[in-house]
């Protein structure tokens, strides 16, 4: 309890502090309700009655469920189902607008009609205060993320409300792949009660979550197939390269040091397929890394004081997470993991804010530890993910 202690003082010291810089120095952390990149608003939505009746049926039931037969797919609809139920209490129009603003993918997705001349072209337009330059979003992440949502509306699944689905039901998948993963279905309950769904729905982050963790999956199964899937994560987002860690986790074999060695070199020629696949079409992720840096200091990452991110962003982890997460961290491999690549993403000084949709790939897996905790940390889980929704407004 100690620890749930000291990361709720961290949660009041980071809100509290963020309430005053935002009153004395007005847009300095361009968060209004900071360590939450949102706006303070008590609100409820047709989402309400939905999420409180799922929460209340998972702690219930969820764990003699997470023994059933048919426990993944069980979940996985439940998940679906709370956070499609979280993002209703800020209603259908925000939740189908989320991606189609003026800063997000869709915005540029009608202008894509020639894909291998984007790719080509897609450094130049990175850079801010030039006629053609990207949309932030597009311009920071590398091309993957666009071609996604292009790809969605060549097949006929294109606009706003198809993303936004799309969205919540990949990153549900964390539910099927991460319990197979660790090896363990007590976890699920905590899975499907992730307070970060608040912005799964919708944010193409909770799409990335869903790929990472199906593609750290498949390492431990079929080291090539989840070189090929997290080769394609790094071209969702370039933070996806901290994914590292966990990708070693999965493919270890303890006491079998030859066996990790050549499981290793099967998952990096899977990786390398897909590098070397974007860097024949034009697009080379490095030097897009490199100019994506200039980028983020052009727009929010110069007025954002890194002195107080560097640890608020860890009371936005807390809020993510929640205390349950929080009450079961211990020295697991895939805990460690995580925190080295949030640990990592933190002191960069590349996350300062928003890190609590940002992190969703590497957070959900600080959940393995909730497998030993009993049912009433479950109520902790929701009751922080319903607080969060209905006090502040998120942008995602």
């Amino acid at each position: 309890m100690v620890r749930v202690f000291i990361a709720g003082l961290l949660v009041a010291a980071a809100t509290i502090t963020g309430f005053v810089l935002n009153a004395k120095y007005p847009g300095l952390t361009f968060a209004s309700a900071a360590p939450i990149f949102g706006e303070w608003q008590l609100h409820v939505g047709p989402g309400t009655p939905a999420a409180v009746l799922i929460a209340f049926l998972v702690y219930a039931k969820g764990p003699e469920l997470a023994q059933h037969r048919f426990a993944v797919p069980i979940a996985y609809v439940t998940a679906v189902a709370w956070t499609f139920s979280l993002a209703m209490i800020d209603g259908w129009g925000r939740f189908v607008t989320r991606l189609t603003g003026e800063h997000e993918y869709l915005h540029e997705v009608p202008e894509i009609t020639d894909v291998p001349t984007m790719l080509k072209e897609f450094t130049t337009r990175i850079l801010n205060y030039q006629p053609d330059s990207w949309t932030t979003h597009v311009s920071a992440h590398p091309p993957g993320a666009t071609l996604t949502f292009v790809a969605l509306d060549r097949i006929g699944l294109g606009g706003g409300t198809v993303a936004s689905i799309f969205c919540v039901l990949v990153g549900a998948l964390v539910v099927v792949a991460i319990p197979k993963a660790i090896g363990d279905n007590a976890v699920l309950p905590f899975l499907v009660l992730f307070p970060g769904a608040v912005w799964v729905g919708a944010s193409a982050d909770g799409m990335f979550m869903g790929v990472a963790a199906v593609g750290i999956y498949l390492l431990t199964r079929w080291p090539l197939l989840g070189g090929v899937v997290l080769g394609w994560c790094l071209f969702l987002s370039y933070g996806l390269v901290l994914l590292l860690p966990l990708a070693l986790v999965a493919l270890w074999r303890q006491g079998e040091l030859g066996a990790t060695a050549r499981r290793i070199a099967v998952a990096l020629v899977g990786v390398l397929a897909v590098v070397g696949a974007f860097a024949i079409a034009g697009f080379w992720w490095y030097e897009g890394y490199e100019l994506v840096k200039v980028r983020y200091y052009q727009d929010v990452g110069t007025p954002r004081p890194y002195w107080y991110w560097v640890w608020a962003n860890l009371a936005a982890l807390v809020l993510v997470i929640g205390p349950a997460a929080v009450k079961g961290l211990r020295k697991d491999k895939w805990i460690i993991a995580a925190g080295i690549a949030i640990l990592a993403a933190d002191l960069s000084g590349l996350s300062k804010a928003e890190t609590e949709r940002i992190w969703l790939p590497f957070a959900v897996w600080l959940l393995a530890g909730t497998a030993r905790l009993d049912r009433r940390w479950l109520i902790a889980q929701a009751v922080t993910a319903l607080a969060v929704n209905h006090l502040i407004l998120t942008e995602w």
